[in-house]
């Protein structure tokens, strides 16, 4: 199926409006993305930022007058003079088909792979983790999932218990139950990544072993690894929480973090941890370290 797209360069104090327009004058989508390549880094909770650069983007079927669509958002004056609109037919590809044939196997550390469900693994000797991301963030490619992944990989996982707080598709609670853990518990806030990280648990025949929940109904347990892939605002504001999982002499890894987030991060979890040296990849880090026995 054809598609056109009506692209507008707007100022992100009109964005919002402008958006809301076109989902309500038979836009099929809306998408925001910077239209500068500027930064955008974490927003505060309930904060939403756009860039100072905005574009938007509306998909409507080939079918569709979408130069009316244009004349009557000018018309009912969303778009100011500086506003820049134009239309492009967008190249009609089996989308899904293209994103699964862009990821590949990927090798984190010695032992670990994170395969496709939907391909071939590189070493059937190896440690392999067949995952399916589905509408749930984490496949590998990430930095702060491949940094949590490697240190992962490092650990004697045998018999531990594990909570991977955050869990998102599963990737990071599979990958350890699939080096040994005995069992794994995950939390997050979004139903649909439950549903993915016990469908990828699954795939891995570790379903048994892989309990999910939201935050309301977490359990109360001490583990022997937690893992939270998160971002560094709610590493801090959840840190209680979050160590409360950890038991003493347990191990702790923290990412979704920048790396100018750092100096914070440690300051926050040393209070309870004897922490390792960060990892820096890109612009990303991971924050690792044991829980003390006894309170400095």
């Amino acid at each position: 199926m054809a598609w056109l797209q009506l692209i507008i360069d707007t100022h992100p104090d009109r964005a919002n409006a402008i958006g809301d327009w076109l989902e309500e004058h038979e836009a099929q989508a809306v998408t925001f993305v910077d239209g500068e390549d500027t930064p955008m880094y974490e927003p505060k909770i309930g904060e939403v930022k756009l860039w100072p650069d905005t574009r938007i983007t509306g998909l409507y079927d080939s079918e569709f007058d979408v130069f009316a669509v244009e004349q009557a958002l000018s018309a009912a004056g969303l778009l100011a003079a500086e506003d820049k609109t134009k239309i492009e037919q967008l190249e009609d590809k089996d989308w899904i088909r293209e994103w699964m044939d862009s990821f590949h196997p990927m090798q984190f550390g010695q032992r670990l792979w994170i395969c496709p469900s939907w391909r071939e693994v590189p070493d059937a000797n190896a440690v392999n983790v067949m995952l399916d991301p589905g509408l749930a963030f984490g496949t590998g490619t990430h930095p702060t999932t491949a940094l949590c992944l490697e240190w992962l990989d490092g650990l004697a996982m045998q018999d531990t218990l594990v909570v991977d707080f955050g869990c998102g598709s599963g990737i990071l609670g599979v990958a350890a139950l699939k080096l040994g853990a005995k069992h794994c518990i995950g939390i997050d806030i979004d139903p649909q990544a439950l549903i993915a990280t016990q469908a990828n648990a699954e795939r891995n025949e570790v379903g048994d072993k892989f309990d999910v929940y939201l935050p309301d109904n977490q359990p109360s347990c001490q583990a022997e690894v937690v893992v939270a892939n998160i971002l560094s605002g709610p590493l801090l504001e959840l840190r209680e929480t979050i160590t409360a999982f950890c038991k003493p002499g347990g191990r702790l890894v923290l990412s979704g973090i920048l790396a100018e987030q750092v100096t914070n991060i440690e300051q926050a979890y040393a209070q309870d941890f004897d922490l390792e040296p960060s990892a820096i990849k890109g612009e990303w880090a991971r924050v690792s370290g044991v829980r003390r026995t006894s309170v400095r």
